[in-house]
């Protein structure tokens, strides 16, 4: 796939889910190549996911004899990704942290809170997209959405695995010497994003080669 574009993702996403073979593995697999296209930014990975639970919903049109079975795979491939993301977040920080004195608490903090960010979006995106579905489609996403806050997501468990790895060199950010003031937005640095980037290709490509 090379269009990853909004309309190339969704066209992608239904195509998985109406053909019904491997949906999980096939949502996973867009998701990840579609986040390392687009930027790790928060607001970029929560267009990734309206797009592609946008073309999910347009392609369970097309299941109705097992739409939910369907929906459970293509959402369980979504969190699949967004985790392996969050992994590689992991990593990237842990690899910038141990081998460089010049990323700073505050580049830690910026990493961090879009984690956080991407956590909290996927499934209130999800529900966003729900409410403008069929009665339907409508009915069993917010069916599933409303378990999987209930029994929690492999994406919060690497979350917060993650926040929890750093919470000590997170002690006193604010009197960080090159923290940039209270109140400021700090952008992921363009390091961290490359090595991210470069962390999450290797994991999909592990994926790919296991399948």
């Amino acid at each position: 796939m090379s269009d990853f574009s909004d309309e190339g993702i969704k066209r992608a996403a239904s195509a998985a889910v109406s053909e019904g073979k491997d949906i999980r593995e096939r949502v996973r697999d867009l998701t990840l190549s579609a986040i390392k296209q687009r930027r790790m930014e928060a607001g970029e990975v929560k267009n990734v996911v309206k797009a592609l639970t946008e073309g999910i919903t347009l392609g369970l049109d097309k299941r109705a004899h097992d739409s939910k079975q369907a929906l459970t795979q293509a959402i369980s491939g979504l969190d699949a990704a967004l985790m392996k993301s969050a992994e590689a977040t992991h990593l990237a920080l842990q690899q910038l942290t141990e081998h460089s004195n010049d990323f700073s608490k505050q580049d830690i903090k910026a990493a961090l809170d879009n984690l956080k960010k991407v956590e909290q979006d996927f499934l209130s995106t999800v529900s966003e997209v729900a409410g403008k579905s069929s009665a339907h489609i409508k009915a069993e996403l917010d069916e599933l959405v409303t378990h999987t806050r209930r029994t929690g997501t492999d994406t919060g468990r690497q979350v917060s695995a993650t926040l929890a790895a750093f919470s000590q060199q997170m002690h006193g950010v604010a009197h960080d010497s090159k923290a940039a003031g209270a109140g400021a937005a700090h952008t992921l640095s363009s390091r961290f994003t490359l090595l991210a980037a470069g962390i999450l290709e290797g994991i999909a490509q592990a994926l790919r080669d296991k399948k």
